[in-house]
């Protein structure tokens, strides 16, 4: 059973704010709690939910799993370093401050152990290109590209297509003359 691991270091967000949103959705589906987080109104929602979409890119990109495939199996929040700062106070007094900070680290695991994605593997095309000009014209150049397998095709005309707006805008902007 294969784990995927992402950490947030020095979050600066204090650590028991953060326990409670990572309790929220600790041991749910990673694409279930994502769409928790997104409606759950607290500050520490946004930073998790962004380790959780690259915990799972991880999966998908390094380890071929399935999205849906995935939950949170452990979810931890450690305090990280403390920023010291000073209030002034009456009399020259000061009173400390402490700015705290939070490591989270998160671990993804498959519900299914081995489900893995199947990589559409495209034959490589070979191009064949005679470097010659003149041999086609600029219109043909550009048929020709539009016609390669797997490539949307894309309007590259624009002044031959003229719609409703530039009749519109002759009509509005003509102004008669003062008699």
């Amino acid at each position: 059973m294969a784990n995927v691991k992402a950490q947030l270091n020095n979050v600066r967000l204090a650590p028991r704010k953060v326990r409670l949103v990572v309790n929220a959705v600790k041991g749910k589906n990673a694409l279930k709690a994502l769409e928790q987080l997104e409606f759950l109104n607290r500050r520490p929602s946004d930073p998790i939910m962004k380790l959780i979409k690259s915990a799972l890119a991880n999966a998908e990109n390094n380890f071929n799993m399935v999205r849906s495939n995935l939950y949170i199996k452990e979810f931890f929040v450690d305090e990280g370093m403390k920023l010291r700062r000073y209030r002034p106070k009456a009399f020259g007094r000061t009173a400390p401050i402490q700015k705290k900070t939070s490591h989270i680290r998160l671990v993804l695991a498959e519900k299914v152990p081995g489900l893995k994605i199947e990589k559409k593997t495209e034959p490589k095309h070979e191009h064949k290109h005679d470097h010659e000009q003149g041999e086609h014209s600029a219109k043909e150049h550009k048929k020709i590209q539009t016609d390669l397998p797997g490539k949307p095709e894309v309007k590259t005309d624009l002044k031959e297509n003229k719609g409703a707006f530039s009749s519109a805008k002759k009509k509005f902007f003509q102004r008669r003359k003062a008699i």
